[in-house]
């Protein structure tokens, strides 16, 4: 019997470089594909894009285009319809997919006034998924796991070549994962009740090891001396003392020494809650999405526990 054909399966991994990180007022200076099919790299296409914009310094100093770079670069009109015509209809791949995709969706919503309607894969998703004991999910740590080469670090086709390389190897593992996945969903009732009982223990450990630092914190400060286990570990006692301080006193010498950012953490939760709301100016709202430095899709569930009084 004839061999039957292998059906192709092509995806197009991608990585964009830009004037800002916020897609509804910043534009694509660089954009890079690499063309997979059946995982094997089969093409590639690359280009810079003049936005005619300003770049800003924070995006510069990541990806080190300047405005200058771009002045003999191809026009947003002459070089879009050969970047989609190279995407087609393809899923999109790319670490941080929302990122990209939202930049080219903008993109075909200006120019031709239609949405970009190509599926997106997120690999830093999968990565999270497949090696969540990873502390980083960063496109870094994936190369490194995989072992690619990525010798133009924030460049697109740096950036780009090197998921391709990774990709493959990455979306085996996590397909053998969800397929298991998959696997137990018709158990689910019985894994939410195992969840529970889990999360039950884990409280529960959770508050005899905070009773067991208070003994071991009162057996330190009754004069005993370190302790070492079996196995080697050290416990020891350590004590230092904490200041609370005026913001509004140090902020300006913060700032002149060039501390302020590293000593103070921004509540990002509150300043979508800001931005979201209607507390605030269209104008000041606007200034807030110019400082925005990374975009992050979350997805997650909830448990919403019994209203007992309702029972």
């Amino acid at each position: 019997m004839p061999k039957t054909k292998e059906p192709k399966e092509t995806e197009v991994v991608i990585d964009v470089e830009t004037t800002g990180l916020d897609y509804t007022r910043e534009k694509i200076i660089e954009f890079a594909g690499v063309k997979l099919v059946n995982g094997k790299i089969k093409e590639k296409f690359e280009t810079l894009v003049n936005p005619h914009q300003h770049i800003r310094k924070s995006s510069q100093a990541i990806h080190g285009i300047s405005e200058e770079d771009l002045e003999g670069a191809p026009e947003e009109e002459e070089i879009y319809p050969k970047i989609f015509e190279f995407i087609g209809d393809a899923p999109i791949v790319a670490h941080n997919a929302i990122f990209d995709f939202s930049f080219l969706n903008k993109v075909s919503k200006r120019l031709y006034n239609k949405p970009l309607e190509n599926n997106y894969i997120d690999t830093q998703m999968m990565f999270k998924e497949v090696y969540p004991q990873f502390e980083s999910c960063g496109l870094d740590c994936l190369v490194s796991v995989f072992r690619a080469s990525n010798k133009k670090r924030h460049r697109a086709m740096g950036d780009a070549y090197a998921l391709a390389q990774c990709y493959p190897k990455l979306k085996a593992l996590y397909y053998q994962k969800y397929n298991w996945q998959l696997s137990q969903i018709e158990h689910v009732e019985y894994l939410f009740e195992r969840y529970l009982r889990l999360q039950s223990a884990i409280n529960t450990m959770q508050s005899e090891i905070q009773d067991l630092k208070s003994i071991f914190k009162i057996y330190f400060e009754r004069g005993g001396k370190e302790i070492r286990s079996n196995s080697g570990e050290l416990l020891t006692y350590n004590h230092k003392k904490t200041f609370t301080y005026d913001f509004a006193q140090i902020k300006e010498t913060l700032d002149e020494i060039g501390a302020l950012t590293k000593a103070c953490k921004l509540n990002n939760a509150f300043i979508d809650r800001l931005v979201a709301g209607s507390g605030i100016s269209d104008e000041v709202k606007d200034k807030i999405k110019s400082a925005r430095i990374e975009i992050n899709e979350n997805k997650s569930f909830s448990i919403v526990k019994p209203d007992k009084n309702n029972k």
